[in-house]
């Protein structure tokens, strides 16, 4: 098991969200072309867990967000700071959509 979170990707839409249940964990939201473009998590305090956070952005849509994928944990905490690391790890910078956001201190992560 490696510590990238590939499940696939589903399309962001109201049948597709309908799926996601109330659990914990932590999403990704991406572009037709699969690239991460936020990080996102539903903790002890999300309204509806996965499944809720999910309406949220439906109905408040990002710029170029088409697709999500989700994994459920009950480190969700830990788990998005790892996946956070990861992509600034990969990629130089935090995904597009968490630029700017309060976030807390993140380590660093040398993936191989």
């Amino acid at each position: 098991m490696g510590i990238r979170l590939d499940k696939p990707w589903r399309l962001l839409s109201p049948s597709q969200v309908a799926r996601v249940h109330g659990h914990l964990g932590v999403y990704q939201l991406g572009d037709d072309a699969g690239s991460v473009l936020y990080v996102g998590v539903a903790g002890g305090r999300s309204l509806f867990g996965l499944g809720g956070e999910l309406q949220r952005e439906l109905a408040s849509p990002r710029a170029g967000v088409t697709r999500f994928r989700v994994e459920v944990s009950a480190q969700y905490r830990t788990r998005w700071q790892e996946l956070l690391m990861l992509h600034r790890a990969d990629h130089g910078e935090l995904p597009r959509h968490n630029q700017g956001e309060r976030l807390p201190k993140l380590g660093r992560l040398s993936p191989a």
